[in-house]
């Protein structure tokens, strides 16, 4: 099942991640839903780019 807004989220990933982050896991997962077929394997992807994202926002350095 694809989602179609943030609101059709799963409860735990709208409780645990911030706006951004929840509209990173439902394009990653609807991507990978299509890509893959199977929703486990989506939901797999989709934390993945969360986790990447989220150390990359941590890694950026502000220069000026």
């Amino acid at each position: 099942m694809l989602y179609k807004s943030n609101e059709d989220l799963p409860l735990e990933i709208r409780t645990r991640l911030s706006e951004a982050y929840q509209e990173l896991y439902r394009a990653a997962f609807n991507s990978a839903l299509h890509w893959y077929g199977e929703a486990s394997k989506a939901h797999q992807v989709a934390l993945s780019a969360v986790r990447m994202q989220s150390a990359m926002d941590r890694n950026v350095v502000v220069s000026g």
